[in-house]
């Protein structure tokens, strides 16, 4: 395979991933954003404004559970680096660890009531920290990649090219920015799909899934334009 191959597989794959763990989470506990940041900062800022939609505990610490994430994959990078040696494999398999404890916990939570309890809060944060980790790998590791979890922005980009394109403004280097930024839109979407409905059908144990495609991304030797993080 390619590198431009394998960089197109990444993006998909890491997209899929991000809208399917997003969405299991909110489903399966109680709305938890377990990669939107932007829907945490929501819940904190309304239930200090309106005491009556206290938010639970849960969605409360999800919040610093993301940011504990993002600083393990942050120490594990610089500690690499450090050492010489490539980061991305470290990197996923950090995610992967996190994530089968999401999926572990919530199998034994299950099934899961009207209240969080101790197995079920556990599972949230772990995913949480899990998206945490994953967002950061974006930022430090897959940087040639369009960003996987938050599509906001790439639906943005994707947008103004299509337009620019349409109306005859493009070039080549826009072209190329569509081909990055649709893959991960497109997965992410279908992740979301995914997930719905494989909670909705079998439970917790459908987190094997994502847990399958970081093992995949862990095993899988690297193109030699991926060894070295930039």
């Amino acid at each position: 395979m390619t590198t431009p191959q394998f960089q197109r597989l990444q993006g998909a794959s890491m997209g899929f991933l991000a809208g399917y763990v997003d969405t299991f989470g909110f489903i399966a506990l109680f709305g938890l954003f377990t990669a939107h940041v932007t829907g945490n900062f929501v819940l904190i800022a309304v239930s200090l404004a309106d005491p009556t939609q206290t938010p639970s505990l849960l969605k409360l610490l999800a919040f610093p559970a993301f940011i504990l994430g993002v600083a393990a994959c942050r120490l594990l990078v610089a500690r690499c680096e450090g050492r010489g040696t490539a980061a991305t494999r470290p990197v996923y398999l950090l995610q992967l660890v996190l994530l089968l404890g999401f999926m572990v916990c919530g199998m034994l939570a299950e099934p899961i009531g009207k209240h969080v309890g101790a197995l079920a809060m556990a599972a949230g944060l772990l995913g949480t920290a899990a998206m945490g980790a994953h967002s950061a790998a974006s930022k430090l590791l897959l940087t040639h990649l369009a960003p996987t979890s938050m599509m906001t922005g790439n639906v943005t980009q994707l947008v103004i090219d299509t337009v620019d394109r349409l109306r005859g403004a493009a070039d080549a280097a826009t072209a190329a920015r569509c081909a990055k930024f649709f893959w991960p839109v497109l997965a992410f979407a279908l992740g979301c799909a995914a997930a719905a409905f494989a909670y909705l059908a079998l439970g917790f144990v459908m987190l094997a899934l994502p847990v399958a495609i970081l093992a995949f991304h862990v095993w899988r030797p690297e193109p030699a334009a991926q060894l070295v993080a930039p």
